[in-house]
């Protein structure tokens, strides 16, 4: 029998008394896919912080068990020492300098160079950058992920799908790698994206590097991995052949019960006749989702939903409405003209966004939760300040207790309500983002990509809320989302974008067929579907 190439054994972790890992054992083969699945707070990335020796295991006492490597016992102590022992990572988050060239980045802090006059007399250090020689290699490494793109081209700019293969190849160009971890890779991609990335994933695998394949994603799991490991509450529920499970086992492994984002037929809306919001010739100038004169209108207590492939203008909607990029055209909300460009007039306006770009643009990473979640509602409704000789000052008290409330009601799982939010997960991290939003108690919500990089748990969660939102509080919402299912299962209505503008309208109970003509930009479905 094949020795694993890296195997986890009676791996057990404790913060300050509590302990997120118990007993956990599994391994990875040679060019396997082994899929992590677990909800957020299960312990994946406390896992994979073990495997890759990062500063917080190490400053708080370490961990019990072992880690081996081609049956030896590996010594982990900083991410330079999991390089070295042939491990790699694409994050979650990208980690890329925007002003520096796609090359460059895949080389950063390995660059290539080559001696000249003065590096011989004072060393490597100075020693000239072999662009040519960089550019090769970022060739070879952008080729085998399929990736047709001039290694020279700078990465400002770029959708973030070629940001999220850029990543792979800087891991793949690395010398001697053994273990490729991909940390929810698709949660940024499209569908057709993805199907790309999991090709590329594949092929990796088969030169003969192991894969660790962390996504909620169910789907992808059954599709593409050759085993998954099923982690809960800190503790292994199972490790199975992909042949021998289903995506519903997985999921009730998981979570503990059944969970389903199925549409609910029942659902009855309470639409009014009344246009809450009108857009009309709506251009926006965000790098990557430019758009181009859109128009449209949302009736009071619609959820709408935005979809559309990657690049192609969906997330700049949102974002130019809201002010966070620049926008001109006419945008209408309750009657009146809403003024552009200003982020305070659409708040002040009855407006609330929960941005796709949740450490950009959504939290203050090194405050508090509770400050996150109130932070907003203070600036621009003066809530939870209490007055004292005219002077205004921050009503603690009633930031924490409406912050417990948040957190119980969306599920953050945190320490406490003063816990750091740059410390949380990435999908409790949204769920902040959320409860800010939530909490300027808005009429009209927009929310682009509310589940990106949350478990299936949480995500059933999110979506329930959004539409108790909108059936018990009346809540007009506008949802972006790169999830075909989680749209329909909500939506009344889905627009999809292409090439900036209005490729169509479908109803959720449109067939897959017309979703994927309507994406690539078909004239044949355009002339169909009505952009009314």
């Amino acid at each position: 029998m094949e020795e694993p190439l890296l195997c986890f054994r009676n791996i057990s972790k404790s913060y300050y008394g509590n302990k997120v890992l118990t007993n956990i054992n599994f391994d990875v083969k040679k060019g396997e896919i082994h899929a992590l699945i677990g909800e957020n707070g299960a312990g994946k990335s406390t896992l994979m912080n073990i495997l890759f020796g990062m500063p917080v295991i190490h400053s708080t006492g370490g961990f019990d068990g072992e880690i081996l490597i081609d049956g030896q016992k590996a010594d982990i102590r900083s991410p330079h020492a999991a390089m070295q022992a042939g491990i790699g990572m694409v994050h979650q988050e990208f980690m890329l300098i925007p002003q520096y060239t796609i090359a460059e980045n895949i080389k950063l802090n390995r660059e290539t160079t080559s001696p000249n006059i003065i590096s011989k007399f004072l060393g490597k250090r100075l020693e000239t950058v072999d662009t040519a020689k960089m550019n090769a290699d970022a060739r070879r490494a952008l080729d085998t992920l399929d990736m047709d793109i001039e290694a020279y081209t700078t990465v400002a700019g770029l959708p973030v799908g070629h940001l999220e293969f850029i990543e792979i190849a800087r891991e793949i160009d690395k010398s001697d790698i053994k273990i490729l971890v991909f940390d929810e890779p698709t949660a940024v991609l499209t569908e057709s994206e993805a199907q790309h990335l999991l090709a590329a994933i594949k092929r990796l695998a088969g030169m003969g590097i192991g894969i660790i394949f962390i996504s909620h994603r169910l789907d992808e799991i059954v599709s593409v991995a050759d085993r998954v490991t099923i982690l809960r509450d800190g503790e292994l529920v199972a490790t199975k052949d992909i042949e021998q499970t289903n995506a519903a086992e997985i999921a009730s492994m998981m979570i503990g019960r059944k969970v389903s984002i199925e549409r609910n037929s029942e659902t009855k809306r309470n639409i009014s006749g009344e246009t809450e919001l009108l857009v009309e010739g709506l251009h926006v100038a965000m790098p990557g989702e430019r758009v181009r004169g859109v128009s449209f209108e949302v009736k009071k207590g619609e959820i709408v939903g935005i979809g559309g492939l990657a690049g192609q203008g969906k997330l700049g909607i949102a974002n130019g409405i809201m002010g966070t990029y620049p926008s001109k055209g006419h945008v209408v909300f309750h009657g009146k003209e809403l003024k552009l460009n200003d982020p305070l007039a659409a708040v002040s306006s009855g407006l609330a966004f929960v941005s796709e770009d949740r450490k950009g643009a959504g939290l203050l990473l090194s405050e508090s939760i509770e400050l996150n979640i109130a932070f907003t509602a203070m600036q621009t409704r003066g809530m939870f300040m209490t007055k004292v000789l005219g002077m205004g000052f921050r009503n603690d008290s009633a930031i924490r207790k409406h912050a417990l409330g948040m957190i119980k009601e969306l599920d953050i799982r945190c320490e406490s309500p003063q816990q750091r939010a740059g410390s949380l997960s990435g999908g409790n991290q949204q769920k902040v983002c959320v409860a800010r939003a939530l909490t300027l108690e808005p009429t009209f919500l927009f929310v682009s990509e509310p589940t990106r990089g949350i478990d299936i748990g949480a995500k059933k969660l999110i979506l329930d809320l959004l539409l108790k939102l909108n059936e018990e509080l009346g809540m007009t919402i506008v949802m972006t989302s790169s999830e075909l299912a989680e749209l329909r299962s909500i939506c009344d209505r889905i627009i999809i974008i292409c090439e900036g503008n209005i490729g169509g309208v479908l109803p959720p109970d449109a067939s897959d067929a017309e979703f994927g003509l309507m994406m690539s930009g078909s004239r044949e479905k355009r002339a169909e579907r009505s952009c009314a």
